[in-house]
């Protein structure tokens, strides 16, 4: 199936969904459900947490021993607890993934992720690329690459693998790809694994390391760096789409409003689920700046090559204002 037609059907399936819940209820409606259904204690046995009581939640928290603890979401949990938790929220997420992607972004995620693809330009028709796809569970980053070195570089040699600790995941992604030609290709492998470790991945094997809004749900992020720049070549390339921090006050102050005061009972609305899509907004908050994350990237031994034209010399590039933004870097020769 050509690659407009895909897109296009993703996007009429992502409007489809996006008015079947406006025809139940209109975000202003949203917000006054959010605050009764609050006072009633009906939508979850957690407590509803607004942003400046998370905020204070996560203060008080933060004096604990962060050399034991880490954050799941606004809480500050034990390092060894925080792999398991996260896994629950992906299972119980899992098969309602895009369509609560659609609804929190209103379809922006699929722009970010095709932006994302077309900036690495992945495939070679002379030299084709392991690519490793990481917490890509649902294969839509896996599924633009192989389309993309396919038809624009006329390459159809490059497998990707695809990288997930969640067989739930992991499970939605193989549905996926039965519908496409890449089924039987021999050009895509799934791999149930923990990213901090790869104990499967030799050394250097790796062309294209590839993770989106992923990498904030790790228990640590330093050591997924260091895993990736292991398992990298020479030369390699990381690749990192998630969210991060809004520059313009007014629309951070929008984009909070509606992380969240809608997107938990979106959450609720759509999956059954409050509690995971309060976890995933406050994991949003939690996650480093642009600059502090590049950090993160160097320290682990990567190059950052200029990227993006607003931010000459540094290593990523906004999208959205900011509400998203892709950090590129490179493994030394």
């Amino acid at each position: 199936m050509p690659h407009s037609s895909i897109r296009q059907q993703a996007v009429e399936a992502s409007i489809n969904t996006i008015h079947q819940l406006a025809a139940v209820m209109s975000v202003k409606t949203i917000w006054r459900s959010s605050t009764r259904l609050t006072r009633q204690s009906i939508i979850s046995p957690g407590p509803y947490r607004c942003l400046s009581c998370s905020l204070r939640l996560a203060r008080d928290q933060g004096k604990q021993d962060a050399s034991t603890t880490t954050h799941f979401g606004f809480e500050d949990v034990p390092e060894s607890e925080k792999a398991s938790r996260v896994g629950k929220v992906f299972t119980s997420v899992a098969t309602s993934y895009d369509t609560m992607n659609d609804l929190m972004s209103f379809g922006v995620h699929r722009l970010w992720k095709d932006t994302f693809v077309r900036t690495l330009n992945p495939g070679s028709p002379s030299h084709p690329q392991t690519i490793l796809d990481v917490a890509g569970g649902t294969g839509d980053i896996a599924l633009r690459i192989l389309e993309h070195a396919t038809k624009v570089n006329a390459d159809t040699r490059s497998r990707v693998i695809v990288s997930d600790v969640n067989p739930e995941m992991l499970t939605e992604g193989r549905k996926r790809m039965k519908k496409t030609e890449y089924a039987e290709s021999g050009r895509l492998e799934f791999l149930e694994a923990n990213a901090e470790e790869f104990g499967t991945i030799e050394d250097a094997a790796i062309d294209l390391y590839t993770v989106a809004f992923g990498i904030r749900n790790f228990t640590s992020i330093p050591t997924t760096l260091r895993t990736a720049y292991r398992t990298l070549k020479p030369g390699g390339v990381f690749a990192c789409l998630e969210f991060s921090k809004v520059g313009n006050p007014l629309l951070n102050s929008l984009y909070k409003r509606w992380s969240f005061g809608a997107i938990p009972l979106i959450g609720q609305l759509v999956a059954g689920d409050r509690d995971s899509y309060q976890y995933l907004v406050e994991s949003i908050e939690r996650f480093p700046s642009q600059e502090t994350f590049e950090t993160m990237i160097r320290e682990a031994g990567f190059l950052m090559p200029n990227q993006g034209r607003e931010e000459q010399g540094k290593g990523w590039m906004n999208l959205t204002g900011g509400v998203a933004a892709i950090h590129i870097a490179v493994k030394p020769l």
